[in-house]
């Protein structure tokens, strides 16, 4: 009998193989668009909308807009529709767009290398109170995003942000999004090399050529020196790590193809050794294979990881070299990480000029204008005018001298913005959640801080290192699946058998050494409600079966799973 795949009339001996349906990839010839999102990026490139925005839509209004760049180009510029209020969310994967869509919208601004003046902040912060209605948030990219945004204001705030040298330009977008950066490049004292000259490069080369604002996908970006590794090279689709090679010159190990959202992979070593004079070419190299080759028939699988998946480390490589490069790269050293380190940046510590840096804790990175206003005054008070963002949605002050510490401390404490923060406090993160956010299927910026508070109370000696991180949908922005718990939205089922908000629990992720996404035991969940009891309870059994010096994930990794519920 011929098998089921072959046509009738035929056998196994003569049936035709099938093709492999293409993947949408442009040097396999593959140019005609897959899919509607494929379609609008060839109809017109992203960057274009700028134009449409300024002289249409700013002054005919939100009912003028072309729900081809509403939905899509607007987010060359960093530009996403709020969630429309009162929505549940039950109703975030039934809803049509048009349904979900407020009319105003989110804004995040560009912040690369997390690198802000005085000017830059105070700029950032009058916006936020004239056009957002004082909201901001610092987030684990290291930008800034507001909200209440009206399409009629945009061109007043682009001006505002450009007069100090800052942008939205690819803030969102199939596009090369912000470069992160250690927020001490060139001040830390056991930096391996400062990583700024790099990402400005890689900046005026690329961002906003029409090379690459037409990428399959998201690319996410980090160039750091940083021996902490604060920009967690694991999860970016590519990342340039500090290390010495063998003659004790600095440059940059590359790594590609890392990101979470709901297939969760590691960046991969391609195991060279990059000059920092190459970093902007071989950037640009990567991005091209990217745009090349990467898939574009279903957005579900068209983030470059996918394609390192498929390719592999070492093909990659060669096609790098071979086809965009045109030399090869020499074989060179991995990053030497250090288990214990902490990798946000928060407290007080010295520079290498003998100067100190101070880092700070918003509660799960929500401020406003008018609090950023405030440490745009604090810096200035002290005498700095280097305010930098953190890829944990923290703040850190450069340059203050050692007599205004104690003062700068206090000043920042006296607005909620605590230098010396407890655990809970340091290492709590949180998305945007359902507030805002039109995936979301819960709050979580609440919900955080709330936990925070009662975790404050119940456990206040509580002094491990130890990551909780929420998120309102499985697209991990807050990155779940690398913290120490990690909490993915979703509405569960009450012990009263109501429908509810509530998180699925992932348990002993991390990055570094103990590179491992966070296992889920079968059934794990928890209510809104309920979820600080929950808490209180694992750490409970953390501290009283612990190992000496034995880290949360490594307690979990060994736990039975009772002792996790």
């Amino acid at each position: 009998m011929p098998p089921s795949s072959a046509q009738p009339g035929t056998t196994a001996a003569t049936a035709k193989p099938r093709r492999r349906r293409g993947e949408g990839q442009w040097a396999l010839g593959y140019r005609e668009p897959l899919n509607k999102n494929e379609e609008n990026k060839k109809n017109d490139d992203g960057l274009n909308v700028r134009d449409r925005i300024i002289n249409i839509y700013s002054k005919a209004g939100f009912d003028s807009i072309d729900p081809a760049d509403l939905r899509g180009r607007f987010r060359w510029f960093g530009l996403y529709t709020q969630r429309a209020p009162g929505i549940d969310g039950g109703k975030t994967a039934v809803l049509e767009p048009e349904e979900l869509d407020d009319r105003y919208f989110m804004l995040r601004v560009r912040i690369d290398g997390g690198q802000l003046s005085v000017a830059q902040m105070r700029a950032v912060a009058e916006i936020s109170r004239d056009y957002g209605r004082d909201t901001a948030d610092i987030t684990d990219r290291q930008n800034v995003q507001l909200h209440w945004v009206r399409v009629e204001d945009v061109p007043a705030i682009w001006e505002k942000l450009e007069s100090v040298g800052l942008s939205t330009m690819e803030a969102c977008g199939d596009t090369p999004r912000v470069i992160l950066g250690c927020p001490l490049a060139g001040v830390a004292e056991d930096e391996v090399l400062d990583a700024t000259p790099e990402i400005f490069q890689v900046y005026e080369d690329h961002i906003g050529s029409p090379l690459f604002s037409n990428l399959p996908r998201k690319f996410k970006s980090s160039i750091s020196g940083c021996s902490s590794y604060c920009t967690n090279h694991e999860i970016n689709d590519i990342a340039f790590v500090g290390v010495r090679d063998s003659s004790g010159q600095a440059g940059y190990d590359l790594f590609v193809g890392g990101g979470l959202s709901t297939n969760p992979m590691f960046a991969k070593r391609l195991g060279t050794f990059v000059r920092p004079d190459q970093v902007s070419e071989v950037w640009a190299g990567v991005c091209s294979v990217f745009r090349d080759y990467g898939f574009r028939r279903l957005r579900t699988r068209a983030r470059i990881k996918f394609l390192i998946k498929e390719w592999g480390a070492e093909k990659f490589r060669r096609v790098l070299e071979e086809e965009y490069l045109g030399y090869a790269l020499p074989d060179g050293p991995a990053p030497e990480l250090d288990p214990g380190l902490e990798r946000d940046h928060v407290g007080v510590h010295r520079q290498r000029d003998g100067r100190y840096y101070v880092g700070f804790a918003p509660k799960v990175g929500r401020v406003s204008g008018t609090k950023l206003a405030r440490v745009a005054d604090i810096a200035e008070t002290h005498g700095s005018d280097r305010i930098r963002t953190t890829a944990d949605q923290k703040l850190v002050i450069l340059d203050v001298d050692e007599e205004q510490v104690e003062s700068i401390t206090a000043a920042l404490e006296a607005e909620e913005l605590q230098v010396r923060p407890s655990t809970f406090r340091r290492q709590t993160m949180a998305c945007t959640g359902i507030e805002f956010c039109k995936l979301a299927i819960v709050e979580t910026k609440g919900r955080a801080e709330t936990l925070i508070d009662e975790l404050e109370k119940r456990l206040p000696e509580f002094d491990e290192p130890l990551s909780i991180n929420i998120n309102g949908c499985p697209n991990s922005c807050a990155r779940i699946q690398v913290a120490d718990i990690g909490l993915k939205g979703q509405l569960v089922m009450n012990d009263r058998g109501e429908q509810v908000e509530g998180y699925q629990i992932h348990l002993g992720g991390g990055m570094g050494l103990t590179n491992a996404f966070g296992k889920k035991v079968r059934g794990l969940k928890t209510t809104s409600e309920e979820l600080p009891d929950y808490v209180e309870r694992v750490l409970r059994r953390f501290q009283e079966g612990r190992k000496d010096g034995e880290a949360f994930a490594a307690w979990v990794a060994r736990a039975d799973d009772a002792d996790l519920k």
